[in-house]
């Protein structure tokens, strides 16, 4: 009874994985065993190294139909590893490189090396188990699948931290490479809309005083007076740009000084309190500075609040920055205010964003960047 009850789809499944273990194992032995064959004796030639890697790369492709075979079979998920990298304009020998320290293959080949006489030993186990031992034919096929479970996951597996980083970092390669183009995007824009219309306007109205100088001196004078209001604008203007890129008081004096000037110049009265033994890295200082500088922005446009409140201190290898005001809350990440683009800054860099804004406020949001010394930070750029 018990026998019969073992009976499932589960097992019918595992005894069909395992009796299909034996010409799929073979096929997969026969490539590996010739690919690298092949790839090796050819090693010496100019052609071995890339049919190596064209093997590695079908080697890749036989572990992704095996782990959909257990999928299906065994009932296991196994996560696909990340693609290999394209480095563009790397060129055929950055490709073959990277395709020949492929672990991923390399254990997919390892993988088919040893299914070969594990193949044997199942189907020929489960072949007899169907014949003669079909009462405990359940917990035969339970064992040996295991095993197979066994291998698929050590073998055939991304190592998950790894694989979990590495996709990470090319996400927030993504982000920073978009923020920086939309930064020069920015510049650009605010110069040629700003300071360089400014100046051309200028350089017009001086051409115009020039010609004016001795017809009319009153004229050209008025014209110079207003010319000489233009270069005080376009100056204004220089200096908001360049306090936008990176402010001198950051680079002089540090976080305190920043973030007070930024304080001052919010429509809400903020208080700003830092406590740190030293400066940060350059880096990790400048995201601090602009963060705080957007968040404080929020503030002034829509948080309709009284006032304002700013924390910045460190806690053992983190750099935590609290904004907090008591506005009408019901803010959001995707509200369109700029939190998103502030959220995945700071997760480029390994850092954090939580936001706390029930309706009817009050409004926290708190952000964690990693703690870099400014020393080590100038030491590895010099390096």
């Amino acid at each position: 009874m018990t026998a019969r009850i073992a009976y499932d789809r589960y097992v019918w499944k595992e005894v069909a994985h395992l009796l299909a273990n034996l010409p799929i194992a073979l096929i997969g032995f026969v490539y590996v065993v010739l690919m690298v064959a092949v790839g090796a004796g050819l090693s010496v030639t100019i052609v071995g190294l890339p049919l190596l890697a064209a093997g590695l790369v079908g080697a890749r492709r036989l572990g992704r139909a095996e782990r959909a075979r257990a999928r299906v079979l065994l009932g296991i998920r196994v996560d696909e590893p990340s693609p290999l990298p394209h480095r563009p304009g790397g060129g055929f020998i950055a490709w073959l490189w990277t395709v020949l320290k492929d672990s991923v293959a390399w254990r997919t080949v390892l993988y088919e090396f040893i299914r070969l006489p594990w193949g044997v030993l199942t189907f020929t186990v489960t072949l007899v188990g169907l014949v003669v031992l079909w009462p405990v034919l359940p917990y035969l096929a339970r064992a040996l699948s295991n095993v197979d479970r066994a291998m698929v996951r050590g073998l055939l597996s991304p190592s998950d931290e790894l694989e979990r980083r590495i996709s990470e970092l090319e996400s927030d390669r993504g982000v920073v490479v978009d923020a920086a183009a939309a930064d020069l995007r920015r510049i650009e824009r605010d110069l040629h809309d700003g300071a360089q219309a400014r100046l051309v306007a200028l350089a017009m109205g001086l051409g115009l005083a020039k010609e004016k100088l001795l017809e009319d001196p009153e004229t050209a004078a008025a014209m110079v007076d207003e010319a000489h209001g233009e270069v005080k604008l376009a100056l204004q203007e220089l200096r908001d740009l360049a306090r936008g890129i990176h402010p001198a008081v950051l680079t002089d004096r540090g976080l305190d000084a920043a973030l007070s000037s930024v304080a001052s110049r919010c429509t809400v009265p903020v208080t700003v309190e830092v406590d740190l033994p030293e400066r940060p890295a350059e880096a990790i200082e400048g995201i601090a500075y602009f963060t705080v500088s957007e968040l404080l922005q929020n503030v002034s446009k829509h948080s309709r609040a009284r006032r304002a409140a700013v924390d910045v201190w460190r806690a053992d290898d983190r750099l935590l920055i609290q904004v907090t005001d008591d506005g009408c809350g019901g803010a959001r990440i995707d509200g369109g205010t700029g939190m998103a683009g502030l959220a995945e800054r700071l997760g480029a860099v390994d850092g954090m964003f939580v936001l706390d804004s029930p309706a009817g406020g009050p409004t926290t949001i708190t952000a964690e960047l990693p703690w870099r010394h400014r020393g080590a930070s100038r030491a590895a750029a010099a390096r």
